[in-house]
């Protein structure tokens, strides 16, 4: 009787353990690849929100309603709008006491424009540590599978009166199922990994170049 070398054949005839880690690997892709699409669409916007906010920041609009406008809207700004929400919001706080100096106004101001910048660098980073897990230990946990199924084939073999290749076939064919649904898992989310923290190196490049530029343009509002 031939056996069964589908995937679906393949899944059902491995030993448990082979199969709690095929199920494993598999969930872990599936989450993989919900977080990826999802990280997808919010760079996308906040890429887009940023280009928008800088378009009209530098149109002249008076800073002032340029804050009201933001906050007028009930949501918490994202990129370097919520960078410039952070720090034009400490500047008019302390801008309003007689008994603070210039100096000390642009460093509150600068210091609520750091805290913004870290909130930002977080929701970037957010989910990246789980791909990066998932690319690192995926082939390996795949691996962990594949030779214990190798392992049951190889002591089954040894059992046998008389080896032949089709009845150890099938047994690493089992196996090496769990490598190929590590690789699945681990190749998308490295992929992944590497091509968000490079946009989001980028967009907080972007960030850091607001906070300078904004800084200036309060020095000199300062100094006027």
């Amino acid at each position: 009787m031939n056996a069964d070398l589908s995937l679906m054949g393949l899944f059902l005839n491995a030993s448990l353990l082979v199969q709690a880690v095929m199920v494993l690997l598999f969930i872990v892709s599936v989450i993989s690849w919900i977080l990826i699409f999802q990280k997808i669409f919010s760079l996308r916007e906040l890429t887009q929100a940023c280009e928008q906010f800088e378009d009209e920041f530098w149109s002249g609009v008076d800073l002032k309603h340029l804050y009201q406008r933001i906050s007028s809207t009930g949501q918490s700004p994202s990129g370097t709008a919520a960078i410039f929400f952070g720090g034009f919001k400490e500047f008019a706080r302390l801008h309003g006491k007689s008994d603070i100096s210039k100096a000390e106004i642009l460093e509150g101001s600068q210091r609520a424009m750091r805290v913004a910048y870290a909130r930002e660098a977080d929701k970037l980073g957010a989910f990246l540590s789980f791909l990066a897990t998932v690319g690192s230990t995926s082939p390996y946990v795949g691996l962990f599978g594949t030779v214990w199924g190798i392992m049951n084939s190889f002591r089954a073999l040894g059992q046998a009166n008389q080896a032949t290749l089709a009845m150890v076939a099938p047994g690493i064919a089992e196996a090496l199922v769990a490598t190929a649904i590590g690789l699945f898992a681990a190749i998308p989310a490295v992929v992944a990994y590497n091509r968000f923290a490079s946009d989001g190196d980028r967009i907080l490049a972007r960030a850091e170049t607001f906070m300078d530029e904004f800084s200036s343009i309060l020095h000199r509002r300062l100094h006027q």
